[in-house]
């Protein structure tokens, strides 16, 4: 049986306290279940938030990266696929993952909500801005779930997408 691949996805250098707290906590969550944590695989941001929660509970990581060397590249990340695609590979990591979670908000994550809903994956938001929220379910209501807390977005998850 294939594993699931949860797509946790949010800003870097400006990531909020909130949304790294939510990053990692989600990543403890999404390791606890069994499932494999990608992210974008940066040490940085919601990416090292994330990818530490999951080390915490002893998760698989995968991060796939914007260059083609190692720098930059989180210590929490077990499998680490280098694109040399810069913001391109953002396409790499919707399509890679059974569906998506936002964690946070920037053009960066942004773009990676559009392109899963493009390719109609389901997308969590666990964001705090209600004009974004109010965007993208207007985008796709049917794909677009809403979190106000990592266990939530666990749970919305178990409840409806798998």
């Amino acid at each position: 049986m294939r594993k699931i691949i949860i797509g946790v996805m949010g800003p870097g250098e400006t990531a909020t306290t909130d949304d790294l707290h939510n990053a990692y906590e989600l990543g403890r969550l999404i390791a606890q279940q069994g499932w494999i944590l990608l992210t974008g695989g940066r040490n940085v941001g919601v990416m090292e938030a994330a990818n530490q929660g999951a080390k915490s509970a002893n998760g698989l990581t995968l991060g796939i990266l914007p260059g083609s060397q190692p720098d930059g590249i989180s210590a929490a990340v077990d499998i680490a696929i280098f694109t040399d695609m810069g913001n391109a590979r953002n396409n790499i990591n919707v399509l890679s993952s059974d569906l998506v979670i936002a964690c946070g908000m920037g053009v960066g994550t942004a773009s990676e909500i559009a392109l899963a809903l493009k390719a109609h994956k389901p997308v969590i938001l666990l964001i705090d801005d209600t004009d974004s929220r109010n965007f993208f379910q207007k985008l796709s209501g049917d794909n677009v779930y809403l979190a106000d807390s990592a266990l939530d977005a666990i749970a919305t998850i178990q409840k409806y997408l798998i």
